[in-house]
């Protein structure tokens, strides 16, 4: 089931959860004003305030058109801004250097899709067919046994009941606890195993076809005609679920400001509620929650569960109100029986004790709670009762609320112990891709020093550098202004003469102490990339001291702009340039625009390494072996020294995902134009991490895993390619090879071992691949005698590598 939450209301429904794609940090929601009711004169009231809202309507709607006309014309010249000022630095550069530009700007982006992926992911949530089949296999809370063929299955009583109307009638003859009760089905060819195929299909409405045998088909056939085919398993437990039937458990909710006898069945208006109490299913609850699980066993040692049993009475759980309030309730049960999360059954006027969140709501104003603080609460219940699908809904819901005004709440909640780290990760994310809208609105001044500190420091910061110096400004002036009302004495606080009435002129403003506030934030500007570069904001913050170096290009005059934009140039004034879609846009119809001029320079966007095999995308420089060889016999009971170390199948099957992921077209994409690899790799590593559940640090456990389980190493994808690799090239502190720009030939540089290689031919000039253009060759061990054909060959066989001319690289170049 797919987690398509809508942000429709009170009334939002969302199934079992998965996965999230990176539309959900991309979502724009219009608020409708609302309109006030009016009576007419004179004619029915019907009729009348049909007419009056129709005309209403039609002024909402101009008023509506007028004001996304003008919207749209503020975006528009905001692009246009945006796209005049890439277009001014980049006037007098050649098409070799605004080719290199958007190499870097498509690098960033294939590293963006992976980093939203890595936090995007999380470990799936428990589906309610694999807790059914484990409950089948596990015997929970079984209450019949099932005589076929003289073996015994213990069964759930409800379940079949509910499912199978041939096991109605049989059930309903043996009423009692633990009663035998004998199956005699007439279908000729029936055995155990299939007999046992066919309660699990009972109980996950999927048939093991691949434990079957093909002569069972048509034993299949004639089962079918004489039990009847099953409803859907959701239709059978919704129906399990709203009728109560078959109940041997009853949920209440205690606690001092309900007394135990109060009735809430109009509040609910539901049958399923009677008397405070909520009917339920012991076996459904302890295959889907390990609290509910773990508290009937208990009974069952403790000797109350055949109490119960010989009195033939429910069992009674009795909830804590002010830990699970009773409002929701339904929505508890809902996601319990039917892997959904339904917002809209909570009980808005049910009389359960006040929780904290309610608390805070009431003392900050507000009359209710949002639908957003209610998944939070929600929340934290689905983390008490380890209820995942309950909880990653909750999850779902918070992320698809969150907007300007929510963004803070929702970063300070998701923060806490209890709080959400998934969420928490969205949040950031809503902070990236819309901090143009969170710079220009009250809510920038309240965030706190480390969320704008780790949003500045983001490579995909959804912002020019120009509207990132402003923001920072602004805030660091705003914290600056509180500092100074704190300090009022007392008497002059809230008064006419106060700070805060009489408000600070910026040229009132201590610069020394506005440079201290600054100092830990403002280095994360990269004010070499504020355009236009005499802009009066950059000028004003350079005069005032709060930038304490200039940028390049006021140092080194017009060239210094493009080496502070363009890696490979030798004057070391490169800063990477953040990927801000309006800059990526025209860079890329500008160099359009060169290649439809000179179309020879197309072959500059010629092969990308996209066809190294996967086991050479692990010689990097961060990464160069998986195992540390560390000194000690004995490996390591932690992970950076945190976190436990996961058994040996679980790292193993980790393993497995990593080689998964690498082999991914995006990957694969990225691994061919990224010039860190290392980058790629990590942002996979964390992935795998965090959709088995564990702490980002766990990403050590993947890079060396050889330090942990050393028989591991023949499944860890190229760790013996990787170890040749490493014996044949030792660690290099300059590049392999370098670029001679004045003679366009490669020159290499001395091996230790192995034979030298030929001398190379002078290559044309505008055959250099994408990796000379950053001066560097990947550093590739392949042996003289190897098998394995050279690049040159690869390229003969495969020309469309290359983005466009693919044919160009039919010449052979290589080292033999």
């Amino acid at each position: 089931m797919g987690a398509n939450a809508s942000t429709g209301g009170p009334s939002e429904k969302i199934p079992n959860p998965q996965y999230r794609t990176s539309a959900l940090l991309h979502r724009y929601s219009s608020v409708d004003t609302p309109l006030d009711p009016d009576v007419g004169h004179g004619l029915p009231h019907t009729l009348t305030a049909t007419r009056h809202h129709s005309d209403k309507k039609k002024k909402s709607s101009a008023f509506a058109t007028v004001r996304k006309k003008l919207t749209r014309r503020k975006k528009g010249s905001k692009s246009a801004d945006h796209a005049k000022a890439i277009r001014e630095l980049t006037c007098n550069w050649d098409a070799r250097d605004i080719n290199a530009l958007v190499e870097e700007y498509e690098a960033g982006a294939a590293l963006k899709e992976l980093s939203i992926q890595a936090d995007l992911a999380r470990p799936p949530s428990s589906l309610l067919q694999q807790d059914l089949s484990d409950l089948y296999d596990y015997k929970y809370c079984t209450d019949v046994d099932l005589i076929f063929q003289d073996a015994c299955f213990p069964v759930h009583r409800a379940i079949l009941a509910a499912r199978c109307p041939f096991f109605r009638d049989l059930l309903c003859r043996a009423p009692g606890y633990g009663q035998e009760v004998l199956v005699d089905i007439k279908t000729a060819g029936m055995d155990i195993p299939m007999f046992s195929a066919l309660l699990r299909y009972l109980y996950t409405g999927e048939f093991d076809t691949e434990g079957s045998r093909l002569e069972n088909l048509d034993v299949l056939v004639h089962l079918g005609d004489e039990f009847g085919i099953p409803n859907a398993l959701e239709q059978d437990f919704k129906i399990l679920l709203e009728t109560g039937d078959y109940y041997d458990a009853i949920l209440v909710f205690s606690s001092e400001a309900v007394p135990p006898d109060s009735n809430v069945t109009e509040a609910c208006g539901n049958d399923y509620y009677f008397d405070d109490e909520l009917r339920c299913h012991k076996a459904i609850l302890s295959a889907r929650s390990p609290f509910f699980r773990n508290m009937l066993q208990k009974r069952v040692r403790t000797g109350e569960e055949m109490t119960d049993r010989t009195l033939q009475t429910p069992t009674r759980i009795v909830l804590d109100e002010t830990v699970i309030p009773r409002r929701y309730a339904r929505v508890l049960l809902q996601a319990i029986y039917l892997d959904t999360v339904d917002m809209s059954l909570i009980i808005r006027e049910s009389p359960s004790a006040t929780s904290l969140s309610e608390v805070q709501a009431m003392v900050a104003g507000r009359g209710e709670l949002s639908q957003a603080e209610e998944a939070m609460e929600l929340f934290q219940i689905a983390q008490f009762l380890e209820l995942s699908v309950l909880a990653q809904g909750c999850e779902d819901i918070i992320a698809e609320s969150i907007t300007v005004d929510m963004l803070i709440p929702t970063l300070q909640w998701s923060r806490q112990p209890h709080g959400s780290e998934w969420a928490h990760r969205q949040a950031l994310l809503y902070l990236k891709e819309e901090f143009s809208q969170v710079a220009s609105s009250p809510v920038l001044c309240e965030l706190g020093k480390d969320y704008l500190g780790e949003a500045l420091q983001s490579d995909y910061l959804q912002a020019s550098e120009l509207e990132v110096l402003k923001a920072v400004l602004k805030w660091g002036e705003h914290q600056l202004v509180r500092r100074m009302e704190e300090r009022e004495p007392n008497l002059v606080s809230n008064t006419a003469h106060s700070v805060s009435k009489k408000g600070v002129k910026r040229r009132d403003l201590d610069d020394v102490e506005l440079r201290e506030i600054l100092s830990e934030v403002l280095p994360y500007v990269r004010v070499d990339h504020v355009l236009p570069a005499s802009h009066d904001v950059l000028s004003g913050a350079i005069k005032r001291g709060l930038v304490s170096s200039p940028p390049s290009h006021m140092l080194g005059g017009d060239t210094g702009k493009a080496n502070a934009w363009i890696p490979g140039k030798s004057s070391g004034m490169y800063i990477k340039p953040r990927l801000f879609q309006p800059y990526m846009d025209e860079a890329k119809a500008i160099l359009e625009e060169h290649l439809d001029a000179e179309i020879e320079l197309v072959r500059l966007r010629m092969m990308r390494m996209s066809h190294i095999p996967d086991t050479l995308y692990m010689v990097d420089d961060k990464t160069p072996s998986r195992v540390r060889h560390r000194p000690s016999a004995k490996p390591p009971a932690f992970i950076a020294g945190e976190v436990p170390v996961p058994n040996v199948d679980k790292v193993r099957s980790m393993l497995g995902r990593e080689k998964e992921l690498r082999r991914i077209p995006l990957a694969q994409r990225a691994y061919g134009i990224c010039p860190d690899r290392g980058l790629v790799t990590y942002q996979i590593h964390l992935r795998v991490v965090r959709e088995f559940g564990l702490p980002d640090a766990a990403v050590e456990l993947l890079q060396y895993p050889g330090d942990y389980y050393l028989e591991l190493l023949d499944d860890i994808p190229g760790a013996g390619a990787t170890a040749a690799v490493a014996l044949a090239v030792p660690p290099m502190s300059a590049p392999a090879r370098h670029l001679d720009e004045t003679r366009f030939s490669f020159t290499p540089s001395p091996r230790p071992l192995g034979p030298r290689p030929a001398p190379v031919q002078h290559v044309d000039p505008l055959d250099v691949t994408e990796c000379t253009r950053r001066g560097v060759m990947p550093d590739i061990a392949v042996p003289a005698t190897s098998a394995t054909p050279s690049v040159g060959r690869q390229m003969q066989r495969s020309p469309e590598l290359g983005d466009r001319g693919g044919a160009a690289f039919s010449r052979s170049f290589s080292y033999s």
